[in-house]
């Protein structure tokens, strides 16, 4: 009766050996699943499954292709993802034609070498993360008309992009992060309106943003981080009303930030990074007002972490979207990215003037980073009001006044830095004020309270460095007050002041001549005796 079995699902178990030997006879099987097992032998070299349409292999111990795909014409799925596959895809395996095929999965192996061409035309999940390929991308690729998914992060493939990825129709998840690509950006959704994710950060990318990407229409996440793209801002992009995440940290974008021509601006935008750049001006208080996504609303709290929607693909295969952001001090890689994520990094910019009141106003922000520009003016009181903040960075700039005491109303802070400013007065106290340490506050002056050493009311106790003085200089100035030193200097000058009057009236003794001959110069003694003579 087993001979007749077509579909077979025995994952997630600790199955090992040359359990394939034992399922030769089931040449019906049209699915079989033996992901997460202890598989480690040479699978499938001596057996064929004539109508195999999935083949899942996935989390084993694999460390080669399966020999039997050779023999395999009718697959659709393959994933044998998460193995120790190492060296270059197999020719054999590049020149198999599966035109039925529509999801392959390598990911999480150690494949090297250049990517060869794939005949795989119907593909629409194309998923080889986590390895080490590298060269250029095929251009096969481009008659893959139906790709819906393409996902080559972490790998180390080099030269341009082809322009036919701005053309796909069907594209909806485009990952390329950290690799090695160069040039300028290709025309993306230049003919297509389905790109939800466009994750490109972590390459070598130069020139400006297309405009192109005014037709992605549905995009919802925008990673063009870690580039040398060189442009101002791009404010046209806040007219995507799906736009949620828009991270461009650490390129050359420069100017102001300019906000929107249009009603609706960056509407539901929630993850907003532009650190590491050179951007200048004030910061822009118009745009933080047209964030409504983190503007807490009624009824929002529904007290379940709730996640961005992943990008459903076909039959149950679906992306979750990722980003990697500094939070509280710590660069952090976010495998999902929950709608309570509600972040502003504008760090490491040349942004001057005064922090906006508007920031008030986002009382769902959950991360608020100001730090290192050339910010001035108080710390605004209005801040306490963002009751979400967790995380509140202002450190590096050159902000004066006082810590508002409103601060300490911001029950869920945890990290606080406001060190390298010219804040002043005493630290306020409060539940989690209480718990930051010395580095929140350090290199400002003349802040005082604890945690610092530096009491309140009183000057600062470190004692003016005295040059060092013997013990006998020591013992004699002990003694001379500056009130001693005015009645000397008073009455030296009243003595002085009657002998030289009687000396010049009657006459100069000889011996008074006769002590200043000996300490005054000859040329001296001259002038003296001519005085002497006119006298007498």
């Amino acid at each position: 009766m087993l001979q007749k079995l077509a579909r077979l699902d025995l994952s997630h178990n600790q199955l090992s050996g040359s359990l394939l030997q034992s399922l030769s006879n089931l040449t019906n099987l049209s699915t079989l699943d033996l992901s997460s097992n202890n598989i480690t032998v040479d699978v499938g070299k001596q057996i064929t499954f004539p109508g195999l349409e999935v083949l899942r292999l996935a989390s084993c111990e694999l460390k080669d292709f399966p020999h039997l795909l050779r023999n395999v014409k009718t697959l659709w799925v393959l994933d044998i993802s998460n193995n120790k596959i190492r060296g270059q895809i197999p020719n054999w395996f590049s020149r198999i034609r599966w035109d039925n095929l529509y999801y392959l999965n390598l990911s999480h192996n150690s494949l090297t070498g250049y990517l060869q061409q794939f005949h795989f035309h119907n593909l629409e999940y194309l998923d080889l993360k986590f390895n080490f390929l590298q060269g250029p991308l095929p251009s096969s690729i481009c008659n893959m008309n139906n790709l819906k998914l393409l996902d080559l992060s972490r790998n180390n493939l080099s030269n341009s992009i082809p322009s036919c990825l701005g053309s796909m129709s069907s594209l909806t998840v485009l990952d390329l992060r950290r690799n090695n690509f160069t040039g300028s950006l290709p025309p993306l959704c230049e003919q297509n309106t389905s790109l939800r994710t466009i994750v490109l950060n972590g390459n070598q990318f130069e020139g400006t943003l297309p405009m192109s990407l005014l037709n992605c229409s549905g995009l919802e996440v925008l990673d063009m981080g870690n580039n040398a793209i060189n442009d101002t801002f791009p404010a046209w992009i806040g007219t995507l009303e799906q736009l949620q995440v828009l991270i461009l940290k650490s390129n050359v974008f420069h100017g102001p930030i300019t906000t929107c021509q249009t009603t609706l601006c960056f509407p539901k935008l929630r993850i907003f990074d532009l650190s590491r750049n050179e951007f200048s001006g004030s910061l822009p208080a118009k745009v933080f007002g047209n964030f409504k996504a983190m503007i807490k609303l009624d009824g929002e709290d529904t007290g379940q972490i709730e996640y961005m929607e992943p990008s459903m693909i076909q039959f149950h295969t679906s992306y979750d979207d990722s980003v990697s952001l500094v939070i509280k001090g710590q660069d952090i890689e976010l495998e999902r990215i929950s709608k309570i994520m509600t972040t502003i990094d504008l760090s490491s910019n040349h942004f001057e003037g005064v922090i906006p009141k508007t920031l008030k106003d986002l009382s769902s922000l959950w991360l608020l980073n100001l730090s290192h520009n050339n910010l001035i003016g108080h710390i605004p009181m209005e801040l306490g009001k963002l009751n979400k903040l967790e995380a509140l960075d202002l450190s590096w700039n050159w902000l004066t006044g006082k810590i508002p005491q409103e601060l300490t109303k911001l029950t869920f802070l945890e990290k606080l830095n406001l060190s390298q400013n010219v804040l002043v007065g005493p630290i306020p106290h409060g539940p989690q004020f209480n718990t930051f340490e010395n580095d929140s506050y350090g290199g400002n002056l003349d802040l005082c309270g604890p945690p610092l050493s530096k009491q309140c009311g009183t000057n600062d106790p470190s004692p003016i460095p005295q040059p060092l003085e013997s013990e006998d200089e020591s013992y004699f100035f002990s003694g001379f007050t500056w009130e001693s030193v005015v009645i000397g200097y008073s009455c030296g000058l009243v003595v002085g002041t009657v002998v030289w009057s009687l000396m010049f009236k009657y006459r100069i003794p000889e011996w008074f001549v006769e002590f200043f001959e000996g300490i005054y110069p000859k040329k001296m003694r001259r002038s003296m005796n001519r005085a002497h003579r006119r006298r007498t």
